[in-house]
């Protein structure tokens, strides 16, 4: 009897061991299937529309069947999430399912972890799976670690490689560069890979953005079509690859760039990765951005559920040259027409060398004396004497050559000691060295010594304004010299991390070079995004219609600017100017006093207004319509609050066409069975585009015919509230 105990108790055990076991990830409407084999492969299966019977996948052989974290070395021909060298110039791995662990953080959000270890060292994967139910986004990474002897070093080291059925995938992206930032293309993946990357070391968005929408099996629309879209949450260099043959799914692989970054990885050490951030659904890019939108706003964005104040950035209006008395007249130009925020921008600090010019001073984080005599409180309190906050412009992670800090820390910047320093703007710009603590410490005391000494201070503008030129650390051993791309972010971190905890009611704006910080990474540290340095309106439409498919409204900083604009000569009335404006954090990026009094009293208006409808555009879901990227003349969007009650939609003319006759505006994102009240707000002139204003709409209607707006010359423009009556 003993012994067909024993007996059956192996043969149930070795079962158990050989069987093969489905682990899945849940959101609302999503799912995520791996299965461990009997092998102890762990093997991706399936990502799509929730299944309610599993064993139909397999039994269709509709599975991708794929690994879900391919290791280079015994198949070295297939495209590998992770490659590393052993201290014994071993090049393999062979990862083996362990066991796994699901966890609820909370009625909302699961975390599971899938444990691999290799077969013959001491080397682990952590393969980590997020849920956020109700977004219906998934986050994945993996954590890198090992107790071999001597160091391991990381050639490859993927957040993610997941395989893709697509008949007929079609990629869009973001691309761009300064004052051209979030360009929209959409291209089919032929055979081949197409890449999405970044090795500019700190502006990882003034080129290509960190995201994508990946249609499955055509083009599709706003509002139909099978997509995945995606958003990588790393601040520095990134590559995302979509590749695909005629034999094989579309295998999409995403994480830090492994350019010039072999990683030196200690024992004991753990590399985290940086999450991936996926959502699917079928019913377009609309929905897909709305999911990232969500999860944006409730998970991952300090403070993304409160307002942000509108302000005014003393940049164009009066660059470098100002005094104490300008700055005060500045104030009290966006006191007086409601403003709530006045930033002042670069040229505040230096003394040994005056921030005059983008040349000198760059690390010398003091009041200059000479432009601002009264120092940073008298401003402070004459912002507060007109009922407004004050914010203020640093660029921390920099310095100029011309500067004390230079003088006294050469050593403190990134550079190759045999060779002659390469310099940035105003040919004296570097970067300093952010893998070193001393540095880290430095940059934190900058700010940290700021808010505690003028802790009035209500918001910082963080810009960063070069890249890493001079690949080099003085900091970094000789062998870890190829750590500098990955170490400087990390170091970047921390110190972010440290002054949230420090100061975590400051708000923070992420600037570089315009729209060069753009990232999921800095979403928990900075509140909005300085999306361009263009601040034409009429570009603005095209930077920020790209910068909506995955970016909500709310990090969104859209200024009004003079006209002619600055960059680009443009004449744009000032009602379509904010018009745009109004669709993001409203603000202001000008010289009030060069504007006509009729200007002045509509922009007071106008900022009352947007105080009425910036919850809607702020929280609301964004529902775009009409793009500029397909219509040469014309573009329309609109916010929806969640309860489908209130709504804003806007609608552009950037062009006029001789007896052009334009079809009825459809509307999106109503109840179908609601009525609405349709009103115009932010007029000109009291001018009315639309005869049925102020009249009561069905939603059914407004949806699927339309109400025809008269837009009589270029760069008009026209703003409708809906209210459920």
């Amino acid at each position: 009897m003993k012994t067909r105990i024993t007996f059956l108790f192996i043969f149930l055990l070795t079962f158990a061991l050989n069987a093969q076991e489905n682990i899945v990830v849940n959101t609302n409407t999503t799912q995520m299937v791996l299965k461990v084999d009997e092998d102890k492969n762990v093997k991706f299966e399936y990502f799509g529309k929730q299944l309610n019977a599993l064993d139909d996948l397999f039994k269709a052989n509709s599975n991708l069947d794929a690994d879900a974290y391919p290791a280079f070395g015994i198949r070295p021909d297939r495209i590998m999430a992770i490659r590393v060298k052993h201290a014994n110039d071993d090049r393999t791995l062979v990862l083996k399912y362990q066991s796994h662990d699901m966890v609820t953080v909370d009625d909302n959000v699961s975390l599971l972890t899938i444990h691999l270890k290799d077969e013959i060292y001491p080397f682990y994967v952590d393969l980590k799976y997020k849920a956020y139910k109700a977004e219906d986004v998934i986050e994945i990474w993996s954590e890198i670690h090992h107790t071999e002897k001597k160091s391991v070093t990381l050639y490859d080291y993927a957040s993610a490689c997941l395989p893709i059925n697509a008949r007929a995938p079609h990629i869009t992206h973001f691309h761009g560069s300064w004052a051209g930032e979030f360009m929209m293309e959409e291209t089919e993946l032929d055979h081949g890979t197409f890449t999405i990357e970044n090795t500019e070391g700190i502006r990882g968005s003034l080129g290509d953005n960190a995201s994508f929408i990946l249609s499955l099996n055509q083009a599709s629309s706003e509002d139909d079509g099978e997509v995945i879209a995606g958003a990588l949450a790393w601040s520095g260099n990134y590559k995302i690859s979509f590749s695909r043959d005629r034999y094989a799914p579309t295998i999409l692989k995403a994480g830090i760039n492994n350019y010039a970054s072999d990683y030196i990885l200690e024992k004991g050490e753990k590399f985290t990765t940086p999450a991936l951030a996926l959502t699917y659904c079928v019913e377009g890019k609309g929905q897909a951005s709305r999911n990232l939108h969500r999860y944006a706003r409730n998970y991952k964005l300090i403070d993304g559920k409160m307002e942000r104040k509108i302000l005014l950035n003393s940049w164009e209006g009066v660059y470098l040259d100002f005094d104490e008395e300008k700055i005060v007249e500045l104030i009290d130009d966006i006191a007086n027409i409601g403003g709530e925020l006045f930033v002042l921008d670069d040229g505040w600090f230096g003394n040994k060398y005056v921030r005059d010019k983008a040349d000198r001073g760059l690390g010398d984080w003091e009041v200059s004396e000479r432009k601002l005599p009264s120092g940073l409180k008298y401003l402070i309190d004459e912002s507060e004497k007109r009922g407004i906050k004050f914010g203020i412009w640093l660029e921390p992670e920099m310095a100029n050559v011309e500067s004390e800090l230079y003088e006294k820390h050469p050593e403190w910047v990134l550079q190759n000691t045999n060779r002659e320093l390469v310099k940035g703007r105003g040919k004296t710009q570097v970067v300093l060295d952010l893998t070193n603590p001393e540095v880290q410490q430095f940059i934190f005391d900058t700010l940290n010594d700021l808010l505690v000494k003028n802790p009035r201070i209500d918001y910082i503008k963080w810009d960063a304004n070069m890249e890493i030129a001079n690949y080099g650390s003085t900091y970094l051993s000789k062998e870890k010299q190829s750590n500098l791309y990955i170490d400087y972010h990390l170091g970047l971190q921390q110190v972010l991390k440290r002054l949230r905890q420090k100061h975590p009611h400051t708000t923070m704006q992420a600037c570089a070079s315009g729209g060069g910080r753009v990232n999921y990474a800095y979403l928990p540290y900075f509140h909005e995004f300085w999306a361009s340095d263009n601040t034409d309106a009429l570009q603005r439409i095209y930077t920020q219609w790209g910068m909506s498919h995955v970016y909500p409204a709310i990090t969104m900083a859209s200024h009004v600017s003079a006209s002619p604009n600055h960059q680009t000569g443009r004449i744009i009335p000032i009602k379509f100017r904010f018009d745009v404006a109004m669709t993001g954090r409203l603000g202001l990026e000008m010289q009030p006093k060069n504007m006509t009094d009729e200007e002045k009293n509509f922009s007071a208006e106008a900022i009352k207004t947007y105080k009425e409808i910036r919850p809607i555009v702020q929280f609301g879901d964004l529902y775009r319509l009409l793009s500029p990227f397909d219509n040469d003349h014309l573009s329309s969007l609109m916010y929806v609050d969640e309860q489908k009650q209130n709504a804003v939609y806007f609608a552009y003319y950037v062009e006029k066409m001789a007896r052009e006759k334009l079809p009825p505006f459809k509307l999106k994102g109503l109840d179908p069975n609601k009525r609405y009240r349709i009103t115009e707000i932010n007029k000109f002139d009291d001018k009315t585009h639309f005869k049925g204003d102020g009249e009561i709409y069905t939603g059914e209607f407004l949806m699927e015919t339309g109400i025809k707006i008269d837009f009589a010359k270029e760069y008009d423009s026209a703003v409708f509230q809906l209210n459920q009556m």
